[in-house]
C-alpha cells in the first residue's frame, strides 16, 4: 500500500523509482547515480520482510534525505515531507486541518443537494450531522488503533498493517479490495463528470464563437437567473435536445450536435488525453496542481451564495406527504444520502499519514475533529442553500440533479467557469488516482508498481473502459458515489475500526458489554447502509 507514515529516526523500508524523484520548483528530473543506488538498496531491504515486521529495518545511511520524500494520499494529493524533529513533521495544526479538509472535499459535494432531496430537507440536515459524528468517531478509532497493540513498535504502521496484524492475510487482501473499490469508484465518477463538464464547456464555446442562441427543450424558469429541470423528460436527462434561434448554418449545428454528444462521443474523446497520462511512471508533476481542488471548492461556495441571493428562498414544510412542488421532510429514500455521505466523509485509509506530519501529535484528535467540522459545515452549506433556493414553484424540488450544476444551463457564465475549474482539476487528479490504483494492485501481485508497459496498459484500459461504460450507460454520479461509498465504507469506516477496537479491548481484558453492543450496532449500521443502496 502506498499510504506510508514516515518516522525520521526509524523509517520503514520503501522503494521509490528514481524517475519519481523530482524537484519542488523544477520539473526536470534530478537523479544522481548515488540516489539511484540508494533507492535500489532500499528496495532490497523492503523485499526482505513484510511491512508489519520490524526485524529488518533499513539503516539511516541508505535512507533518502528528507527533501527527497513524498507522501501520496489515497485521494490523489501529494505532500512533500519536510525535515522532521523527533520523528514528526513540521506542519502546524492549521496546515494539518487544511490538508485533511482539502483531501476530504471531493466530487461528493456536487451530489449533496440531490441527497438532501432524496432524504427530505429536515432528515437530510439531521443525517449530515449524524453521519459526520459517526464517521469522525470511526476515524478516531483508526488513529488510535496502533496504540492498542502492545510490545510491537507500530509508529510507522498504516491501518492496513493493523488489519493484517489482527486478521492476517484476509485483513491484508480485503483492505486492498475495498481500497481499490474506493479508488476505481472515484475514477469512474471523475470520468462521468469530466464528460459532463467537457460537453457543456464545448457547447458553450461553440455557441459563443458562432453567435448561436440556443434554448434547451427542458422546463425552466425565465429571466437572467435561469434554472432548468433536465430530468423532466421521462425521468432521464436529455442529451443534446435543443432548438437554435438564429439564421446561422443549421446543417453545421446539427453536425456539431451529432459529434458532440454527452454520452456517445465526449467520453471517448477523453481517452486520447487521459490514457497516455495514466501510463506515466511518475505522476508527481500533477500533484503540483492540488491547489486547484481548493480553488474549485471555494468557487463553488461563492457560486452557491450568489445564486441563492438572486433566486431567494423557496421552502414549504410537508412532514410526511409531498405535493407537486415540494418533497416531504422525511422520506424512505434517506439511505441514498447516507451512501453519498459515507464517501463524502471518507478519509480513513490515509488519515494516519496526514496526521503523522503534524508538529504537535497531542493535538491530532482535536485537529481531526475541527477538520471534520469544517467539512461537514461545507457540505451542509452547499446542500441546504441549493435545496432551499431551488425555485419551487414553478419547478419541483424533484428536479434537483445528482450534479447540481446540471440545473444551470450550459450558457450560464458562472456555471461555465465552475465547470472549467473542475474539469482541469479532475484531469490533473485522475492520473494520480490511477497511479495509486496501479501501485496498490500491481505491487501486491508482481512486487513492482511498474512491471512492464503491457501490465500497466492492460490495467489502465480496464479502468478507463469502466469509466467510459458508466458515462455511456449509467451517467448517474449520485448512484455511483453511494454504491462505492457504502461498499468501501463498510470495511474502512464501520467494520474494521470497530472490530479492531473490540478485539484489542478483549485481549487486554477491558471489554465491557456496552462497548461491545455499541460497536456491533456500528457494524450493523454499515451493513444496513450497503444493503439499502440496492433496495432503494
Amino acid at each position: 500500500f502506498p499510504f506510508l507514515s514516515f518516522f525520521f529516526s526509524s523509517f520503514r523500508p520503501f522503494h521509490v523509482e528514481p524517475t519519481n524523484i523530482v524537484g519542488v520548483n523544477n520539473d526536470m528530473q534530478r537523479v544522481t547515480d548515488e540516489a539511484s543506488a540508494m533507492n535500489k538498496r532500499i528496495h532490497y531491504y523492503s523485499r526482505l520482510t513484510s511491512p508489519a515486521d520490524r526485524a529488518l529495518i533499513a539503516p539511516d545511511h541508505v535512507l533518502p534525505a528528507p527533501d527527497e520524500i513524498y507522501v501520496y494520499s489515497p485521494l490523489g494529493t501529494a505532500f512533500k515531507v519536510d525535515s522532521c524533529t523527533d520523528g514528526y513533521g513540521k506542519n502546524s495544526s492549521i496546515v494539518t486541518i487544511f490538508m485533511i479538509w482539502n483531501t476530504m472535499m471531493g466530487t461528493s459535494i456536487l451530489s449533496i443537494p440531490w441527497g438532501i432531496k432524496q432524504a427530505g430537507f429536515t432528515s437530510g440536515i439531521i443525517l449530515i450531522l449524524l453521519m459526520g459524528i459517526l464517521t469522525l468517531y470511526c476515524c478516531y478509532r483508526v488513529v488510535k488503533s496502533r496504540q492498542m497493540i502492545p510490545v510491537i513498535d507500530t509508529s510507522n504502521w498504516e491501518f492496513p498493517d493493523v488489519c493484517k496484524y489482527y486478521f492476517g492475510s484476509f485483513g491484508q487482501w480485503s483492505s486492498l479490495l475495498f481500497s481499490m473499490v474506493s479508488l476505481v469508484g472515484a475514477m469512474i465518477v471523475y470520468w462521468v463528470l469530466m464528460s459532463n463538464f467537457l460537453f457543456n464547456t464545448g457547447k458553450f464555446i461553440y455557441n459563443f464563437v458562432h453567435d448561436i442562441n440556443v434554448t434547451d427543450i427542458v422546463p425552466g424558469t425565465n429571466g437572467s437567473n435561469k434554472v432548468i429541470c433536465p430530468s423532466a423528460a421521462n425521468g432521464h436527462p436529455p442529451q443534446n435536445r435543443s432548438v437554435m434561434f438564429s439564421s446561422g448554418n443549421n446543417t453545421s449545428f446539427e453536425l456539431f450536435e451529432e459529434w458532440w454528444s454527452k454520452s456517445k462521443t465526449v467520453p471517448l474523446y477523453l481517452i486520447a488525453v487521459l490514457l497516455p497520462l495514466l501510463n506515466l511512471k511518475s505522476p508527481s508533476f500533477f500533484a503540483k496542481f492540488n491547489v486547484l481542488g481548493t480553488v474549485s471548492v471555494v468557487y463553488l461556495v461563492f457560486l452557491v451564495t450568489v445564486k441563492a441571493a438572486r433566486l431567494g428562498i423557496h421552502l414549504e414544510y410537508n412532514w410526511f406527504t409531498g405535493n407537486d412542488f415540494f418533497v416531504p421532510e422525511f422520506r424512505i429514500l434517506f439511505p441514498q444520502l447516507t451512501g453519498v455521505l459515507t464517501l463524502a466523509f471518507f478519509i480513513h485509509n490515509c488519515v494516519i499519514t496526514l496526521l503523522q506530519n503534524n508538529r504537535n501529535q497531542e493535538n491530532n484528535v482535536r485537529d481531526l475533529s475541527i477538520a471534520y467540522f469544517l467539512v461537514g459545515l461545507t457540505y451542509m452549506y452547499v446542500g441546504v442553500i441549493i435545496f432551499a433556493s431551488f425555485p419551487s414553484p414553478p419547478l419541483s424540488k424533484e428536479c434537483i440533479e445528482q450534479n447540481f450544476l446540471d440545473n444551470f444551463p450550459s450558457d450560464d457564465i458562472m456555471s461555465f467557469v465552475a465547470r472549467i475549474f473542475l474539469l482541469f482539476q479532475m484531469m490533473t487528479v485522475y492520473p494520480l488516482l490511477g497511479y495509486l490504483a496501479r501501485v496498490q494492485l500491481l505491487r501486491q501481485f508482481f512486487g513492482n508498481a511498474y512491471p512492464s508497459i503491457f501490465h500497466v496498459l492492460v490495467l489502465n484500459i480496464a479502468i478507463v473502459g469502466a469509466g467510459v461504460a458508466m458515462a455511456r450507460f449509467y451517467p448517474n454520479i449520485g448512484g455511483i458515489i453511494r454504491y462505492s461509498g457504502a461498499t468501501c465504507g463498510l470495511a474502512f469506516v464501520f467494520v474494521y475500526p470497530s472490530l479492531v477496537y473490540v478485539i484489542s479491548l478483549h485481549r487486554a481484558g477491558q471489554l465491557t458489554w456496552p462497548a461491545l453492543i455499541i460497536h456491533i450496532l456500528i457494524i450493523l449500521l454499515g451493513l444496513a447502509n450497503l444493503i439499502a443502496q440496492f433496495l432503494l
